[in-house]
C-alpha cells in the first residue's frame, strides 16, 4: 500500500546520455542505484588535461552545450551539432579546440573544472576567473559521470520563483509542484516515493554552477538563472560547505523501479 502526502508528479524525464552535452525527453524510464538508465554514462575526457569536459568552465567549454546527445535502445549514443549532423570525436575535437576522446568508464578520480560561478556573473563567460578541481560522483556508486548524485530533480514552483526553463538545470525529474517558492528544500533528509515502487532518498540542496546562465541550444543566455537564486535561495548544500546559490535537490536511489511522466510523487519521513 503506497503511503505518505503527494507533492506532486512528474512533469518532465529527462536523461544526458553525454555529460555536459544537451539530453533528451523521455516518456518512461528504469531507475537504479545509478540513476535514470543510461543518464550521464559517457563524457568527453580532455587528453591534454585529463580531466571531463564540463560546461561548469565556460570559457573553455561553453560549446559542448551546442551538442545534443540521444541513446538508442541498444546503449548506442548519437551526439548531433548545431548543424543537425552527427558529430564524432574528431569533430567536435575540430570544433572546441581541443583533442577530446569519448569514454565510457568513469577514470579512478575524475576530475573537471569548475568556474567560479559569481565571478563568471559578473565578468561573462569569456574572462579569466578562478577555477576549482572538483572531484565526480562523490555520492554516486561507481560508474556514470555524475557531478555528485545519480539523480537531480527539481519542481515546477523553483522554476516559476526564477523564471526560467528546466533545461538551463539539467534535472533528470521535473516535479509539478502547487507551492510557491523553492519548495523542494524542505525534502532533504526525507524519502520521496515515485510511482508504485522507486524510493529516493533526498540527500541535499543542489548548489548551482555558471551552466545554467549559459546559452543551451537554441536558448539564449540568461543570466537570472544564477542571480536569482544567488538573491533568494542560498543554502549549505553540505556540512562545512559555504552558504551557496541552490536550486533543486540531489537524490540517492533506496529502491529501484520504473517510472514515467504523470506518476505521483509521495513524501515520506525524514
Amino acid at each position: 500500500m503506497l503511503t505518505g502526502e503527494t507533492v506532486g508528479r512528474v512533469e518532465r524525464l529527462l536523461r544526458y546520455p553525454v555529460k555536459s552535452l544537451l539530453g533528451e525527453e523521455l516518456p518512461a524510464a528504469e531507475v537504479s542505484a545509478r540513476g535514470l538508465a543510461g543518464d550521464r554514462a559517457r563524457a568527453l575526457l580532455d587528453l591534454e588535461t585529463g580531466r571531463v569536459a564540463s560546461a561548469k568552465n565556460p570559457r573553455r567549454w561553453a560549446g559542448l552545450l551546442r551538442y545534443s546527445a540521444a541513446a538508442a535502445a541498444d546503449g548506442r549514443v548519437t551526439i548531433t551539432g548545431p548543424d543537425g549532423r552527427s558529430a564524432d570525436e574528431a569533430g567536435l575535437s575540430e570544433a572546441l579546440g581541443r583533442k577530446l576522446a569519448l569514454i565510457d568508464e568513469r577514470p579512478p578520480g575524475a576530475e573537471v573544472e569548475r568556474a567560479v560561478p559569481e565571478e563568471v556573473l559578473a565578468r561573462g563567460i569569456e574572462a579569466e576567473v578562478p577555477v576549482t578541481v572538483n572531484e565526480l560522483g562523490r555520492a554516486a556508486p561507481d560508474g556514470g559521470f555524475f557531478d555528485f548524485a545519480p539523480l537531480h530533480l527539481i519542481t515546477s514552483s523553483t522554476l516559476r520563483a526564477v523564471g526560467v526553463e528546466a533545461e538551463r538545470y539539467r534535472p533528470n525529474l521535473v516535479i509539478r509542484t502547487e507551492g510557491e517558492g523553492f519548495v523542494e528544500n524542505a525534502w532533504v533528509g526525507r524519502e520521496l516515493t515515485v510511482g508504485e515502487t522507486l524510493r529516493l532518498r533526498i540527500v541535499a540542496p543542489t548548489p548551482r554552477c555558471a551552466v545554467p546562465t549559459l546559452a543551451h541550444g537554441a536558448l539564449p543566455r540568461r543570466t537570472e538563472a544564477l542571480r536569482i537564486p544567488a538573491e533568494r535561495n542560498r543554502l549549505v548544500p553540505l556540512e562545512g560547505m559555504p552558504a551557496l546559490p541552490c536550486t533543486g535537490v540531489y537524490a540517492q536511489v533506496v529502491v529501484a523501479g520504473a517510472i514515467r511522466a504523470g506518476d505521483a510523487v509521495r513524501l515520506g519521513s525524514g
